[in-house]
């Protein structure tokens, strides 16, 4: 869960449906909708106005930590057995 923290869906959460870490973009269930007008085509495509997501920047959402339930940073700690993993820098907690 990520919550949006600039652009016309400031203060909107939701899920991460796909990323795209080498373009920094990612896709969130219910945010940043946007109009495309499309032509019909021999697949029966309808043709008109059609809402669909369109990719976020990921400098524009902030992870919502299930613990703390706050929009938090998240840090790279590695444990006594030397597996990496994450955790929120506010409640340090760790989420995988």
């Amino acid at each position: 869960m990520v919550l949006v923290i600039a652009g016309k869906d400031k203060g909107k959460k939701g899920k991460v449906r796909q990323a795209m870490p080498n373009d920094g973009k990612l896709l969130v269930d219910g945010v940043n909708f946007v109009k495309k007008h499309a032509r019909p085509t021999k697949q029966a495509r309808q043709a008109g106005i059609i809402e669909r997501e369109a990719m976020l920047d990921i400098s524009s959402v902030m992870y919502l930590c299930d613990k703390c339930n706050k929009p938090a940073r998240l840090g790279a700690r590695i444990l006594e057995d030397g597996k990496k993993v994450r955790y929120c820098k506010s409640c340090k907690e760790v989420i995988d």
